[in-house]
């Protein structure tokens, strides 16, 4: 395909405009302000349409779109416990990958081409993330409290199949990781067991951190005086390339290791600021050096997978806590929607609009009454844009959504096999004495 005469964010984060570029395969193989003399094939009119680097997505429970309006206004805790948990224990591995594929299907909907996904069962997630042809890593978390060893449990036996059969799937479009769920929902000798098992196999983990002030109250009173992230790194956690989500109630001792471990924080403004759990201190991690990427968690807590929202979200809340209107650019707010994320998940070649690169794209229409005047595009895109400007998403070099069309998915036959999933299991969760959990 050929992008004709369109604007672009280029590498360095800066608007071009009429500019040209050429996909070939998987790759951007022409990036200039001349038309090629070569054929790219389909010809794209970049007339009033904005080309960035795809989003990326760091931290998401793609299945728990399943769960969607299902345990508003409460406390995590409470959401957790009385909400999600007992609707989780329901789940069957068809449920989970039509959950995922709807969460695919979102996700493209809105300009995202990968996905760093933490969820229930790894044959589930693959198979829904092959068919839905985004880029991901993904794994099934541990959450257990007894004395069982890890390498005795069937998730790390399910974890060990995963990675032999789908990590590095097509090409390196899939990657298999490992997870903790939380330090809060797991033993000491159960985490320590997961970091030992990423660093045999060469992967890495994906973990919730310090997402609220409670757990990290519990965390230091269970574990001598300790920080969660103190002592996620203690148990080897840190060791291998590591996804942190949240980091919302961390302090300078905490971004220190952090840095040092050179870990990810995945921040997820919105659902942090719904669940009340406070806002990532992203300004001070940013200052230290620690590469911070966007993540939407899951709509049950979100409720979409709107990337130019979360933008925005992510951008205002910095102001908003550090009293300063100068901190977090346009620039730095759009790379830790695309790059940051690509870089998570160790992939060197993909996050920006450069020749050579992975051709995963997205196109936005500006071509509306609320992005007029344009004094600077990029400052529209994180200021006024609405993520339903998005019209077409590509990844790997393939157009997954244009204009409202899945060409690769049955969007009918997802949401069919959703509302069914959702009506049995609501019916098997009613059947008992569910509490009321409404805050009086």
């Amino acid at each position: 395909m050929l992008f004709k005469d369109i604007t672009i964010v280029d590498e360095e984060f800066k608007i071009k405009e009429h500019m040209y570029v050429g996909v070939k395969d998987d790759r951007i193989a022409y990036l200039a302000e001349t038309m090629p003399s070569e054929s790219f094939g389909e010809e794209y009119d970049g007339k009033n349409k904005l080309l960035i680097p795809a989003f990326y997505n760091a931290h998401s429970h793609l299945a728990m779109c399943l769960m969607r309006g299902y345990g508003e206004n409460l406390p995590l805790m409470t959401w957790l416990q009385g909400r999600i948990f007992p609707f989780e224990a329901h789940l069957t591995p068809d449920d989970i990958y039509y959950g995922t594929m709807l969460g695919i299907a979102e996700m493209l909907r809105f300009g995202i081409a990968g996905t760093e996904d933490m969820y229930l069962n790894y044959d589930a997630q693959a198979r829904a993330l092959i068919d839905g042809g985004v880029k991901a890593r993904y794994a099934a978390s541990v959450a257990w409290m007894d004395n069982t060893s890890y390498f005795d449990l069937p998730i790390y036996k399910d974890a060990l199949e995963s990675i032999a059969k789908y990590n590095n799937y097509d090409n390196g479009r899939i990657k298999t990781t490992f997870s903790l769920h939380a330090e809060y929902t797991s033993t000491e000798a159960i985490a320590k067991a997961v970091a030992q098992a990423a660093a045999d196999n060469g992967s890495s983990i994906h973990v919730h951190a310090a997402e609220s002030q409670g757990e990290v109250d519990i965390c230091r009173q269970r574990h001598q005086r300790r920080s969660p992230i103190r002592y996620l790194s203690d148990c080897g956690i840190f060791d291998v390339p590591t996804v942190a989500a949240h980091c919302v109630h961390i302090d300078d001792h905490d971004i220190e290791i952090l840095k040092e471990h050179n870990v990810t924080v995945a921040t997820c403004p919105k659902s942090n600021a719904k669940l009340s759990s406070g806002i990532c201190p992203v300004t001070s991690l940013l200052e230290a050096g620690v590469n911070v990427a966007i993540g939407t968690d899951s709509v049950a807590s979100n409720n979409n997978l709107n990337m130019i929202e979360e933008m925005r979200f992510f951008n205002l809340l910095q102001k908003a806590e550090t009293l300063d209107p100068t901190v977090i650019t346009p620039e730095q707010t759009l790379y830790a929607a695309t790059r940051a994320g690509a870089l998570s998940q160790q992939r060197e070649d993909c996050g920006l609009v450069k020749e050579g690169f992975k051709a995963d794209l997205t196109v936005i229409d500006v071509d509306q009454i609320y992005m007029k005047p344009v004094y600077n595009m990029l400052n529209n895109l994180i200021y006024a844009a609405s993520g339903n400007d998005v019209v077409l998403t590509m990844v790997d070099g393939k157009v997954l959504y244009k204009d409202g069309e899945y060409p690769c998915m049955d969007i009918e036959r997802i949401i069919y096999e959703c509302e069914k999933s959702r009506a049995r299991i609501l019916g098997a969760i009613n059947a008992v004495d569910v509490p009321d959990l409404s805050v009086k």
